[in-house]
């Protein structure tokens, strides 16, 4: 069994708008471990953006405790939950969120300036991460200068830079058409053969299908948590062929 990344206990999140009270979640108990490629999955309310903000320590937890690459973050302030971001998290957003004047090589360095990396060490990484996702050819071009696909690219190779625990992607193929989606799936699947742990966020069931555990929220409650059963089916018989 590979280490346990995320471990969820009896996580449950209250808003309070104006009288009322609403139950985003209301308790979630999961496990992630090092590795895994996990589709969460759930109807508008469900509360998965939520649990996704929690994982990514955006948000905290009104009850429970998170404990993240064997770190208590549920007890963390803003600046630690912060450096936890930067270090342990990978992001890829459905709107990109490319700075639009900054190169691609530019707005992949980013993570590395908070993290304190020197420049010619950012420049090296950025490359790197860059060249991962075949974009070396387009390092000096601006978003505007590039294709839908091309921007969630460096979206991916910003998220990869710092050589996170989690790559965290929210709707990742929500702004882009069809063909495009499937070469950006293909993209998530060979970082996750490269070792690195994957949580999608998505309402898709053709997006979530590339994923290996499907884990549906309704109601701020877990209702399913199931091995992709066409993916374990394969795994398996590649076991058998080694």
């Amino acid at each position: 069994m590979n280490k346990e990344i995320i471990h969820l206990s009896d996580i449950a999140k209250h808003y309070t708008v104006g009288n009322q009270q609403v139950l985003a979640l209301r308790s979630i108990n999961l496990s992630i471990y090092k590795n895994e490629y996990v589709a969460l999955m759930g109807p508008s309310g469900s509360g998965k953006s939520t649990l996704m903000n929690i994982i990514g320590c955006l948000d905290t937890a009104t009850r429970g405790q998170y404990i993240l690459n064997e770190n208590d973050v549920s007890k963390m302030n803003d600046n630690s939950l912060a450096e936890v971001r930067n270090k342990e998290i990978g992001f890829v957003f459905q709107t990109f969120n490319l700075l639009p004047r900054s190169t691609a090589l530019e707005n992949v360095m980013l993570p590395l300036i908070y993290a304190g990396v020197t420049k010619v060490k950012r420049i090296e990484l950025a490359k790197r991460a860059l060249a991962d996702v075949n974009l070396s050819d387009r390092i000096e071009h601006r978003p505007s200068e590039l294709s839908g696909g091309q921007r969630q690219r460096v979206a991916v190779a910003r998220a990869l830079v710092t050589n996170p625990s989690i790559i965290l992607a929210d709707e990742p193929t929500g702004n882009l058409d069809s063909k495009t989606s499937i070469e950006i799936m293909g993209l998530f699947e060979e970082i996750h053969k490269l070792g690195n742990t994957v949580i999608l966020v998505t309402h898709e069931e053709s997006i979530a299908r590339h994923a290996h555990r499907i884990i549906r929220l309704i109601d701020g409650n877990v209702s399913s948590d199931e091995v992709n059963a066409n993916i374990q089916t394969m795994k398996d018989y590649a076991a058998q062929e080694v």
